[in-house]
């Protein structure tokens, strides 16, 4: 018996979707959440002052600590803590969606966190949460990382609704994992919120990125860590948004700053229609 493929939600055909300014932010993160969203607050702002309906921030955001256990001191409770409450706050104030790229939560393993990525809608309401499921695990030389140690890995793969189309979540790794956004149907954007190596993001970052946005003919929005941090840690940066064709609109490639382009759901239909690769498939 074959498996069936996963559903599409629902179709486009039947969704008003409009046009959006939407932007990733790019940070290089300290041990201190204050520190953090002091910085995130004012990167948000000028992406708002850009005409930015919807805004998403890195993975780890609040804290890339001096040591991987340095996030189990800050983790929140599901819906409630200061970086919960800035999100919600943040979103609220400027009206816009905002995704705050992942923040660490209590997990069922009291030695572990969740590493979540939560959704705000205009008016401070949690529209989703996502606990990231695939967790990196990397070893060349005296490069090591294993997130496993740390972290409890996510089961669901989650999208949501704006007025400008779907949304699907996803986390750093998550990028090598091509059927995780096959599960999630159709969609208009990805997000990506990362913290990618400069070792691996060298050699596969823009070809990852570039390569979701063609086979699944929607727009990529990929909001990095971009530096060298306070624990020694180098990571990529380009933060960038892709359009269906695979097409780089903008990118920002180390420190802080933005990345601002315009998500059109008319471009997506103009690639499918042209090339109805998502209606060709068999398996």
């Amino acid at each position: 018996m074959t498996n069936p493929l996963p559903p599409v939600h629902p179709p486009l055909s039947e969704v008003r979707r409009r046009p959006a300014r939407v932007a990733a932010v790019q940070m290089v993160s300290a041990p201190r959440v204050a520190d953090n969203l002091a910085a995130a607050a004012a990167l948000v702002a000028e992406a708002v002052a850009e005409g930015a309906e919807l805004v998403v921030l890195p993975e780890y955001f609040a804290i890339i600590g001096l040591s991987d256990g340095d996030k189990l001191r800050v983790r929140e409770e599901d819906g409630s803590g200061p970086i919960q409450d800035f999100l919600a706050e943040t979103a609220a104030r400027h009206g816009i969606w905002l995704i705050g790229g992942s923040i660490p939560l209590l997990a069922s393993d009291p030695g572990k966190v969740l590493n979540s990525s939560v959704a705000y809608a205009p008016d401070g309401r949690r529209a989703a949460r996502y606990d990231k499921i695939h967790l990196f695990g990397f070893e060349k030389g005296s490069e090591r990382y294993n997130e496993s140690a740390t972290i409890e890995a996510g089961k669901t793969p989650v999208a949501f609704d704006t007025p400008f189309g779907r949304i699907g979540l996803s986390i750093c790794y998550d990028l090598r994992f091509p059927e995780l956004y096959r599960a999630l149907g159709v969609l208009d954007l990805i997000v990506l919120p990362a913290a990618f190596t400069e070792t691996t993001g060298v050699a596969h970052w823009e070809i990852l990125l570039r390569a979701r946005a063609i086979e699944n003919q929607c727009f990529v929005l990929a909001s990095a860590q971009g530096g060298r941090h306070e624990n020694g840690r180098e990571t990529h940066g380009d933060s960038m948004l892709v359009d269906p064709w695979g097409t780089i609109l903008d990118r920002k490639l180390k420190g802080p700053g933005i990345v601002v382009g315009c998500l059109d759901p008319a471009r997506s239909d103009e690639v499918r229609a042209s090339l109805p690769a998502l209606q060709h498939r068999v398996m």
